[in-house]
C-alpha cells in the first residue's frame, strides 16, 4: 500500500520528540507538508531540521496549544490544515487520593481541552473543503484505567468521547475523526515513568521487562511499542484509504486491552 499525502498540510501537536515526532516523520515521508509544534523554539527547529535532512517538507510552529492565546497565535501562522493530529499530552504516576483539584484541571486542560479547541478551530475549514482528518492520540489507559494514574486515564477516556462526538458533527462531509489507542510505548518520557515504578539501579532492558511483568502483564507482545508503530496507524488513518473509518478508536496497543472489539 503506497500512501501519498502530497498536497496535504498536517499539524502534529507536541511533535518535537517521541510519538509526535515519529508521526510527523511518517506523514512527511508520505509527502505531506508537516507543521512541527512545541513550546520551545530550539526544540521545534531541531525537529524540523531532522525531518528536512530526511527529505521531508516540514516547518515549525512554536505555540502553547494548551491556551486560547496560544491557539490564536498558531492560527495566525497556520490558518488551515488538512490533517490535525492531537498528540500533545502529559502523564505521571500519582496515588489516586493524592490527585488534587488543581492537577485534575491541569490534565483536563492539556489532554482534553487543547484537542477540543484545535478541532473546533480547524474542522470548519476541513468541512468547507470536503476533506480532512482529525486524529487524537489516546491510550490503553482510556480503557484500562491504571491505579497509579487515574487522572491520566480519565483524560484519555474523554478523548475517545471527544472524537466520537466530533465525528458525528462532521457526518457526511468527507471529514473523518478518530482516536488511536496507543499502548505502552518506548519514549524518553516513558523511560522516566518506568523508573518511577521499578528499581532505578536496573539497566534499561531489565527495567523494561520488570515494568511489563509487574505493571502491564496483559501485553500480548510483552514489550514496549516503538513510536514508529503508532505512526504507521496514524499515517494510514490520515490517508484516502481510511475514508470509511470515522468515529472509531483504533488500537495499537500490543494486545494490551483484553477485548475482541476495536
Amino acid at each position: 500500500m503506497k500512501i501519498d499525502l502530497t498536497g496535504k498540510t498536517a499539524l502534529v501537536t507536541g511533535s518535537t520528540q517521541g510519538i509526535g515526532l515519529a508521526i510527523a516523520s511518517g506523514l512527511a515521508g508520505s509527502g505531506a507538508r508537516v507543521a512541527v509544534n512545541g513550546r520551545t523554539r530550539d526544540r521545534v527547529e531541531a525537529a524540523v531540521s531532522g525531518l528536512r535532512d530526511a527529505g521531508g517538507d516540514a516547518f515549525g510552529v512554536t505555540a502553547d496549544v494548551t491556551t486560547a492565546d496560544g491557539v490564536a497565535g498558531l492560527l495566525d501562522e497556520l490558518p488551515a490544515v488538512d490533517i490535525l493530529v492531537n498528540n500533545l499530552g502529559i502523564f505521571g504516576a500519582v496515588p489516586a487520593r493524592e490527585v488534587t483539584d488543581e492537577l485534575w484541571r491541569t490534565y483536563f486542560e492539556v489532554n482534553v481541552l487543547s484537542a477540543a479547541r484545535l478541532i473546533r478551530t480547524y474542522l470548519p475549514g476541513m468541512i468547507d473543503r470536503g476533506w480532512g482528518r482529525a486524529l487524537q492520540i489516546a491510550s490503553d489507559s482510556a480503557v484500562v484505567i491504571p491505579e497509579e494514574m487515574i487522572h491520566y486515564g480519565v483524560s484519555k477516556t474523554a478523548l475517545l468521547a471527544l472524537s466520537r462526538g466530533f465525528a458525528k458533527d462532521a457526518a457526511g462531509t468527507g471529514v473523518t475523526v478518530n482516536s488511536v489507542i496507543a499502548g505502552p510505548t518506548h519514549t524518553a518520557g516513558v523511560e522516566d515513568f518506568v523508573y518511577q515504578l521499578v528499581d532505578r539501579s536496573l539497566p534499561w532492558d531489565e527495567a523494561q521487562r520488570e515494568f511489563m511483568r509487574a505493571h502491564r502483564p496483559q501485553s500480548l507482545i510483552q514489550r514496549l511499542i516503538e513510536p514508529e508503530e503508532i505512526a504507521h496507524m496514524v499515517v494510514y488513518l490520515s490517508s484516502p484509504f481510511a475514508s470509511a473509518t470515522t468515529g472509531g478508536a483504533l488500537r495499537v496497543d500490543g494486545g494490551y486491552v483484553d477485548s475482541i472489539l476495536p
